[in-house]
C-alpha cells in the first residue's frame, strides 16, 4: 500500500458499498467515536432513503438528508449539494453512511460533479470506506471494492474487512493476496478488520450492542452490562480505534 499525506481537518469519509446489510452502518458509527475519542465533533450524516441506521445511534445526533425525489423513489442526485456545501463550511470531520440504494447515485455524484478534487482545492480530504465481507456476499462486496478503487484517483480507499459471516478468504486466498487488492493497492490507504470472536461471549455482545444501536461509551458507562461484557467490548473498541490510529485519518 503507498503512503498518503496526513488528511486535514475537515475530511469527509463516506461509507459506500452496493450490497446492502454488510456493516456500512456500524462502520460509520465506529468512525463517529474514533474522531469523538479524539476531541472532535463530527457530522454525521445519514442519506439512506429506506433504513436510517445511523439515525438510530441517538447519541451520536446524526441528521438525515433526504435524497429521494419529490414524489418518487428515484434518487435526486442534486441534493447531495448539501453534502459538499456544508463540508465546505465546517471544520469537524464528517461521517456520511450511504445505503445500498445509494451507492450508484452518489459515487456517480462524486466522480461526474468532480467533487472530490473540489473538495481537496478547499484542503478538504475525502476518504471512502468500503466493507468486504465473508460468506455468501463475498464477490459482491469485491467487485464493490474494485469499482469503488478504479474510480479512484488517490490512495484514498479504506478496506474494511468485515469477519461477522466468515473469513474474507476466496480459494483459499487473503484479500491481500487477491487479484482485486493486487490490481488496485495504489488506491488503498489502509485496512480495517473487524475479527471474527468467539460468537458466544465477543461476538454476542457486539451484537446486542450494535443491535440497540447503542456507542462503546454507553456500554461502557452502563453498569447494568454485566462485568465481563463491558470488558470485552472495552477490547473490541481499543483494537478498532487502535488499526485507525495507524491510518492517520
Amino acid at each position: 500500500m503507498t503512503e498518503a499525506p496526513v488528511a486535514t481537518r475537515g475530511a469527509a469519509h463516506f461509507t459506500l458499498q452496493g450490497k446492502g446489510g454488510v456493516g456500512k452502518s456500524l462502520i460509520a458509527a465506529i468512525l463517529a467515536q474514533y474522531f469523538a475519542s479524539k476531541g472532535e465533533t463530527p457530522t454525521c450524516i445519514d442519506t439512506d432513503p429506506v433504513n436510517q441506521s445511523l439515525l438510530s445511534y441517538r447519541a451520536l445526533k446524526a441528521v438525515h438528508l433526504a435524497v429521494r425525489a419529490k414524489d418518487s423513489s428515484r434518487v435526486d442526485e442534486r441534493r447531495f449539494d448539501y453534502l459538499v456545501k456544508q463540508i465546505l463550511a465546517d471544520n469537524g470531520p464528517f461521517v456520511v453512511d450511504n445505503g445500498a440504494s445509494t451507492f450508484i447515485p452518489l459515487s456517480n455524484y462524486l466522480l461526474e460533479n468532480n467533487a472530490m478534487e473540489l473538495l481537496r482545492e478547499a484542503s478538504r480530504e475525502v476518504f471512502i470506506h468500503v466493507v468486504v465481507t465473508g460468506g455468501q456476499a463475498l464477490l459482491e462486496t469485491l467487485e464493490g471494492f474494485r469499482a469503488l478503487a478504479q474510480a479512484s484517483t488517490s490512495p484514498n480507499i479504506i478496506v474494511w474487512l468485515n469477519e461477522f459471516f466468515g473469513p474474507v478468504q476466496h480459494e483459499d486466498r487473503n484479500f491481500t493476496e487477491m487479484r482485486v487488492f493486487r490490481e488496485n493497492e495504489s488506491k488503498v490507504r489502509g485496512i480495517v478488520l473487524i475479527p471474527r470472536r468467539n460468537p458466544d461471549t465477543f461476538m454476542a455482545d457486539m451484537l446486542e450492542m450494535t443491535t440497540r444501536k447503542l456507542t462503546f461509551a454507553e456500554v461502557l458507562d452502563d453498569p447494568k452490562w454485566e462485568l465481563m461484557a463491558r470488558q470485552r467490548i472495552r477490547i473490541i473498541q481499543r483494537d478498532l480505534f487502535e488499526q485507525l490510529d495507524h491510518l492517520d485519518l
